[in-house]
């Protein structure tokens, strides 16, 4: 996904007057401007940090969505509905069979130390902003027992 993507659907949604979908792409934005100019690289956005911007994103509406009360269930849809935006952007990533395949396959000859640190440290860089973190622990674990 690129900058000028997301620009250009938030002016489409502004046309539309869909106010929440514009606010949600508006938020995608600015987070995805903000890491620009923190990395120095603010008028050359590379694509790898847009898509690392929009899991981070989705992470942390997720993370508001599942500590939001019941009670709240105006504040709760509203996050569920930005998730679903951020979701539509965001890069497919690697399912666990998928994972799974990749790690007996390139990874063969560190999954054979068992040591499930050392293991991690080999295979997270390689695996950065295509699979989710946690599948990744999850099979690695599995693997090693």
């Amino acid at each position: 996904m690129d900058l000028k993507t997301l620009q250009k659907d938030m002016i489409a949604a502004m046309k539309a007057k869909d106010k929440p979908r514009k606010e949600s792409i508006s938020a995608l934005v600015q987070a995805v401007k903000k890491a620009g100019i923190d990395a120095g690289c603010r008028d050359d956005i590379p694509e790898e940090m847009v898509n690392k911007v929009i899991l981070k994103e989705m992470k942390s509406v997720k993370e508001q969505i599942d500590g939001c009360p019941d009670e709240r269930a105006e504040l709760k849809a509203e996050y569920q509905a930005r998730y679903d935006v951020f979701n539509e952007y965001a890069p497919k990533l690697m399912s666990a069979e998928e994972v799974e395949a990749e790690l007996k396959e390139k990874f063969a000859d560190v999954l054979a130390t068992g040591n499930k640190g050392q293991i991690m440290k080999t295979v997270m860089p390689a695996f950065k902003g295509r699979a989710d973190g946690k599948v990744i622990n999850q099979i690695v674990a599995k693997l090693c027992s």
